[in-house]
């Protein structure tokens, strides 16, 4: 049997099954039971937080014979053929390869015709801002006087891209990372469907690992699913993922705190011994330099590095220890050093060097 990727097997069939963007499906739930439908719509946000899922959602409510507060009921003819991935009444367009004037001249067009047993024909276009000007000119006609049963969802990544004639005739609706716990609760419902043992602690790996796309974080869960054979550990997840344990981490941070050169070169040891990358260990330490100092210095911190509350309890009180300018440094230092680690003759050499650099506040390659 072909085995189907958890992110499209999982993919949210109502608004209920969508995670972490309530602000905006309890919205479009209530504009379908007021009967207060908008004709163009534009979801912006990152990869992977559910822009593409919400609009084929909304469009099959839309259409829906017998809605159930605001969502599809998902037995009536409509929601049944709805299903189907080539229905004629949902319009999906890639606009970083149907970008030209011709393309959306094709869509004017189109619109014109009724749809076919529904009450709306709705056109999804992805990766809008990849429009050219005569093109975004093209659609702007479309947008202003589109006929009452045609409703226009244009997603994208990079809604600074687009010109204020479009934003200005679209309702936005702003897609936000989703929190490791959220992450962490999907991922258990999904693994205890597919029959896959795992840890608590690994559900949270994998959902860090994901930096708030439920698309990633399942893309990482298949991986490592498929490497653990259907019994996931954290350590397993750590090794998939080359990722430092956030305890090691902190370990290694409070021997550079205080100037420990000897624990630091054996962790180093230890760490290369294990398999990790070394490479990629250096970007963990940037990337804790980097929370250490939102810890320190921001109110809304944990809102903005998205941790469990335990790791982050943990982040809180090792920032306490630290000077600004200290964090700063080692941000720079340790970021500076990834891409020379990447063609560096002896990996290990120079992240030691990189952090007797950042530890002792001067530049070892030139002392």
């Amino acid at each position: 049997m072909k085995h189907i990727a958890l992110y499209r097997k999982y993919r949210p069939k109502t608004f209920e099954e969508v995670i972490g963007q309530e602000h905006i499906t309890k919205t479009l739930q209530n504009q379908i039971k007021n009967d207060q439908i908008g004709h163009a719509y534009l979801f912006t946000g990152s990869r992977g937080t559910g822009k593409t899922s919400v609009a084929k959602v909304f469009a099959k409510a839309v259409n829906c014979l017998n809605t159930q507060n605001g969502s599809a009921c998902g037995e009536c003819e409509n929601c049944k053929r709805l299903e189907q991935e080539n229905d004629i009444n949902i319009i999906e367009i890639d606009a970083a390869s149907n970008n030209k004037v011709d393309d959306i001249r094709q869509i004017r067009e189109k619109v014109k015709f009724m749809p076919v047993g529904a009450k709306y024909k709705v056109y999804i276009v992805d990766e809008v801002h990849m429009l050219s000007d005569s093109a975004f000119n093209a659609l702007l006609k479309t947008l202003e006087e589109p006929p009452s049963y045609v409703i226009f969802i244009l997603a994208t990544t990079e809604v600074h891209k687009l010109p204020q004639t479009i934003l200005s005739r679209c309702v936005r609706f702003d897609f936000r990372y989703v929190s490791v716990d959220e992450l962490s609760k999907h991922l258990a419902k999904i693994f205890d469907k597919e029959n896959i043992k795992y840890d608590e602690e690994s559900l949270k790996v994998i959902a860090s690992a994901g930096e708030g796309s439920v698309r990633d974080t399942l893309s990482i869960a298949d991986s490592i699913a498929s490497y653990c054979q259907g019994d996931i550990t954290k350590e397993k997840a750590l090794s998939v993922l080359g990722t430092t344990d956030h305890k090691l981490i902190i370990e290694f941070f409070d021997k550079i705190q205080e100037k420990e050169v000897g624990e630091v070169l054996s962790l180093i040891d230890k760490i290369e011994k294990d398999g990790k990358n070394l490479a990629v260990f250096s970007k963990d330490l940037s990337r804790h330099a980097r929370n250490l100092l939102i810890c320190k210095t921001c109110k809304e911190a944990n809102q903005m590095l998205n941790l469990t509350e335990d790791v982050f309890e943990m982040y809180k009180v090792q920032s306490e220890k630290f000077v600004e300018k200290d964090l700063i440094r080692y941000m720079q230092v340790f970021s500076s050093a990834e891409s020379e680690l990447r063609y560096a003759l002896s990996v290990r050499l120079l992240l030691e060097t990189t952090c007797l650099t950042a530890m002792l506040g001067f530049d070892v390659k030139k002392n």
